[in-house]
């Protein structure tokens, strides 16, 4: 059985329903059990007015359901009474349709006994069946052994039947407390908050726990912190929240008289006694030394605060105390190492978040989905910027709901900035500029670039980093990350500065005035120029010169409005300390003759009008990226000898680009090279080994004939839609190579060399003719995709790792190596019309475990003896225990299908038991690889799977569903082989007899039209996805009774 919640709010009249038999426990065991609930301020039903007969009385049936927990109370003679039997079908009936929560108690009987019906408690059992009918006794017995499975309290377990009931009672207070009052209902996803807080509490420990929760503004710290009291404050004997420490600092005390005035107003709140006095640091733990208390402290941004609130020595056994604060730092100088990081609520969180405020309602109005994710985006799934922003939207319109989205993207809304920018103002100078810097230049950019882009000799960049991430203004997982609202609060900081001391130039009418006016000054360390909007931009040529500290200079167009005029001067001077220089669509042929590039850390200069950069030879020893994509008119690199410490370099879709030069050799920290669609791209340097490369692309470069070999050190090689015509042996000596790519190349033949270490192999689209006999050496391959080799023949023994075979359209494939021995692999044959007899027997005897095959063919194998038209077969089962099978379905496609995007069809399979119950067993997903028609004709995929324990005669159902109404198949027949035993297994390898003639295809085939152009990079196949065959953790879906 399976319980779910529904998804409905329900109103519960009683917090316990307890069933029972009354002669073994209502006047012991019960009578206790009822006061100890009294006393726990838990409602309980008293059944003690109702009359008890030979069927379960409505006022039963309804206080069952008004019921939020069920506590089943299993005794040697609860089985001996039809009531008791009855009621416990209604609990579970409502554990499934309401999500009741179900608990046991074994009471003098063990739950193997129960499970079984077999002891006394079974004779009590078979006594009352004895008078029912065999469908009363099987449903009372399938009830039986699932509360049986329920793991509960059992007496013989204890020693102290007390004690017992105390646990019992804690425990059904806990679950009780699990969700938190209405109060905080609309929070979106706060029960996975509390439930990991509630962890970290350990609140069954006696001793004394302080626990922090941190994060960025806006995340909804205090919000847990508040459920949490509201959750947990009756568990306590006194509990306290201290809200707006930050506010409450006050000014004007000392140390020690600081402090002390927090324990006084600490003290006045949690005795409920105003205006209190203490005279030392000692009252608190005089006071409340012997009490359990529950103590929150809301926004704390010193450690004094912690020091004189937040000590573990002053409560009594059991306390906890709760800190919020942005600031990680502040915890562990009190040594507070048990902390919860709040993180940002994933997309699907966060549109119901502002949803919730916008519409009153979990989703978008009608029309209203596309805005709504957009204001989502914008707010960068801050909680407190979605609540600020959809309350501003409820009952707009939509041309208000546009203007907003406009207006989000330069202007914070004030409520939001109010919040967030207190953490900037708590910053020292020189972490302010570094937040400013991150906030305008380096979002989402490498930590280490971000490291060399505002090295300073006079600050220290490792520990201002720190600062920001402690206080959580800023994150380094995988880079430097700042939230897009903290962005918007530096930019508005930086703008209400006097203009004459802006560091950062941002507005574009500003930008235009100081460089045709050359008004720079040495105060401006960085530009951010958008030049859309600026129908004529003139520069000076000492502009850019006379800002003597300039280091990051940003030229872009955000939108593309046609106006693209931008007079440079030849003899323009850049300033010699710049670091970044980012010109989107640079208009010149070349950077002036005096340009100096020492000090660049990274250079982008994309979509620019470039022939070559300079003449000669420049110190590059600082530059880490450089990237001149889409420059089309370029035509040389230049000399790269001294760019030591380059890691990235992106000429792709430099179509003029004939060579790449020899010093590219001395880059041996580049670890990825991009040279793309460089059409024109003839000659690569040979015989160099870069000791970091770890990935080149190749894609497009048409001209290239051969398989250049940088770097033994590479992991992967793209080279689509090249001229190679065969696969280097040095190949061979990659050992760290991975990934291989090769589709679209017409030209590749054949290959002989490829390294053990290789895990992906993708020629599809080649004219590939066979596979070398070395393939099964490779035992890491996981996918060898082989999509429309129109001249591939046979495959050879392929390695058992292999999960993923795409021979999709390979219309000349006819053999395949037997025994296939990829027991893990997914199969496709799509399309391959040629596949000889031998080859689809093969494919069908191959002992799967995970893996499943698809090939073309209309008729049921005859090995397959529980068959029928249509998506459903009624089997037999084996009478004890789980078996295997192994299933074969025949689908077709309702209508002409044509090249588009990789799809996905599911083809999945349940079985449905002679009581309506559905048990989900099996899915496989197949993904057509982008360019693929789909399957043209009848076509059959065949898998295993593991039948779980059910009743012996049941349906085997198949059901067929896509991601795209385009991809529209049918079920025409379905059949299943019940595997039983090892022997049974075995002798499915044997053989068959089949009906090979209606595999002709001839009558069926059809032609297409041709494919549109587009880059081949997908993965492709069948991929299976077994369900958990145990049955205590299978999901059963009840959806019919019959």
């Amino acid at each position: 059985m399976a319980s779910s919640s529904s998804s409905a709010p329900h109103t519960w009249r009683y917090r316990v329903f307890t069933s029972f038999h009354g002669s073994d426990v209502r006047t012991s065991f019960l009578s206790h059990f009822r006061k100890q609930f009294y006393y726990n301020g838990i409602t309980m039903f008293d059944d003690q007015r109702i009359v008890r007969g030979e069927t379960i009385s409505p006022a039963l049936t309804q206080a069952i359901r008004e019921s939020r927990i069920s506590i089943v109370v299993l005794s040697r003679n609860y089985a001996s009474s039809s009531w008791c039997l009855d009621e416990l079908l209604e609990i579970l009936k409502c554990k499934e349709d309401i999500g009741q929560i179900v608990m046991t108690v074994f009471y003098g009987v063990d739950p193997s006994e129960v499970r079984n019906q077999s002891g006394d408690f079974g004779l009590a059992f078979n006594e009352t069946c004895a008078r029912e009918t065999e469908e009363e006794k099987r449903k009372w017995s399938q009830a039986l052994n699932y509360v049986g499975n329920i793991a509960g309290e059992h007496l013989l377990n204890w020693d102290n039947e007390a004690k017992m009931i105390e646990k019992i009672v804690r425990d059904v207070s806990d679950k009780l407390n699990v969700t938190p009052s209405r109060d905080f209902d609309d929070m979106v996803g706060l029960e996975a908050h509390l439930r990991k807080m509630e962890s970290l509490l350990e609140l069954d420990h006696d001793e004394v726990k302080i626990v922090g929760i941190t994060g960025p503004a806006g995340i909804g710290k205090t919000t847990i912190a508040r459920a949490l009291h509201s959750l947990l404050s009756n568990r306590f004997h006194l509990s306290c929240f201290v809200d707006n420490l930050r506010r409450s600092y006050q000014s004007g005390f000392d140390e020690y008289g600081l402090k002390l005035c927090l324990q006084e107003q600490f003290l006045s709140k949690i005795l409920n006694q105003s205006g209190m006095r203490i005279c030392h640091l000692g009252a608190i733990k005089e006071r409340l030394c012997d009490m359990k208390v529950l103590v929150i402290l809301d926004d704390v941004n010193d450690v004094k605060q912690l020091e004189a609130l937040a000590n573990e020595t002053w409560f009594g056994l059991g306390s906890r105390i709760i800190v919020t604060t942005e600031n990680k730092d502040l915890l562990r100088q009190h040594g507070i190492n048990n902390t919860y990081h709040v993180k940002f609520p994933c997309r699907e969180e966060a549109l119901e978040i502002l949803c919730r405020y916008a519409f009153r309602q979990s989703s978008p109005r009608l029309g209203f989905k596309k805005l709504a994710e957009s204001v989502t985006w914008l707010c960068g799934d801050l909680p407190l910027g979605l609540r600020v922003v959809g309350s501003s939207l409820y009952g707009k319109n939509e041309d208000e709901w546009k203007y907003t989205l406009c207006r989000l993207e330069t202007i914070i809304d004030r409520d939001i900035e109010d919040v967030l920018k207190v953490g900037y103002e708590s910053l020292h100078e020189n972490e302010k500029s570094l937040f400013l810097h991150i906030a305008v230049f380096f979002n989402n950019k490498d930590g280490e670039l971000v490291k060399a882009m505002l090295a300073d000799k006079k600050l220290n960049i490792e520990h201002g980093l720190n600062i920001l991430e402690s206080k959580s203004l800023i994150s380094r997982d995988g880079g430097i990350r700042m939230h897009k609202l903290l962005q918007q609060v530096g930019i508005q900081a930086n703008q209400r500065e006097e203009p004459c001391k802006r560091r950062i130039l941002i507005d574009a009418q500003d930008i235009c005035y100081a460089l045709e006016n050359e008004t720079g000054n040495g105060i401006v360390s960085g530009i951010l120029f958008d030049t859309s909007g600026i129908n004529e931009v003139t520069i000076s040529k000492r502009a850019l010169r006379r800002m003597v500290n300039l280091r990051f200079l940003r030229v872009y167009k955000s939108s593309g409005d046609g106006n693209d005029r931008m007079d440079i001067p030849e003899d323009m001077e850049f300033p010699p300390l710049l670091r970044l220089l980012d010109w989107d669509a640079y208009p010149a042929k070349c950077l002036p003759l005096k340009f100096r590039a020492e000090n660049l850390v990274e250079l982008n200069m994309r979509n620019s009008q470039l022939e070559y950069l300079w003449q000669g030879t420049q110190m590059l020893t600082n530059l880490k990226k450089m990237d001149l994509s889409c420059s089309a008119h370029l035509k040389e690199l230049p000399d790269l000898s001294f760019a030591t410490n380059l890691e990235k370099l992106d000429v792709s879709f430099c179509r003029a680009l004939i060579e790449l030069p020899s010093s590219i050799g001395n880059l041996q920290k580049l670890d990825k090279l991009n040279i793309g669609y460089c059409e024109s791209l003839q000659v690569i340097p040979t015989h160099i080994n870069l000791a970091s490369l770890e990935v080149i692309y190749l894609t497009g470069c048409l001209k290239l004939k051969s398989f250049p070999v940088f770097s033994t050190t590479i992991r992967s090689i793209s080279l689509q839609r090249t001229g190679v015509e065969e696969v280097a042996a040095s190949v061979r000596h990659c050992s760290k190579l991975l990934y291989i790519y090769i589709t679209e190349c017409r030209t590749l033949k054949s290959f002989t060399h490829l390294p053990t270490s290789l895990q992906v192999l993708d020629l599809s689209m080649t004219d590939i003719e066979m596979i070398p006999d070395c393939i099964k050496d490779l035992q890491w391959l996981d996918s060898l995709r082989l999509f429309r080799c129109t001249k591939l023949k046979a495959l050879p023994e392929l390695p058992g790792s292999l999960t993923l075979l795409t021979a999709e359209d390979c219309e000349s494939l006819e053999r395949v190596t037997y025994p296939l021995n990829t027991p893990n692999a997914q199969l496709n044959f799509t399309n391959s019309f040629k596949l000889g007899e031998e080859a689809q027997r093969a494919i069908i005897q191959q002992p799967f475990l995970d893996g499943s095959a698809c090939f073309h063919g209309s008729t049921m194998p005859s090995e397959f003896n529980h068959r029928a038209r249509g998506s459903s077969v009624n089997i037999t089962l084996p009478s004890s225990g789980s078996s295997t099978f192994k299933a074969c379905v025949v689908i077709s496609p309702n209508h002409r299908q044509h090249a588009r995007d990789c799809r996905i069809v599911t083809l999945g399979c349940r079985l449905i038991d002679n009581r309506g119950w559905y048990n989900y067993i099996k899915s496989v997903f197949l993904r057509h690889p982008e360019k693929s028609t789909g399957m043209r004709t009848k076509h059959l995929c065949i898998f295993h799977g593991t039948v779980p324990e059910v009743s012996n005669d049941a349906v085997f159902e198949v059901y067929i569903s896509s991601e795209n109404q385009l991809d529209n198949y049918k079920i025409i027949e379905c059949g299943v082989q019940i595997l039983t035993n090892e022997v049974d297994i075995k002798s499915d390898r044997g053989s068959v007899d089949y009906d090979y003639s209606s595999y002709d295809v001839d009558n069926d085939r059809y032609e297409f039209d041709d494919f549109n152009d587009v880059l081949y990079d997908s993965e492709d196949g069948l991929i299976s996805c077994d369900s958990e065959s145990d049955e205590q953790e299978k999901t059963s879906d009840k959806v019919e009774r019959r």
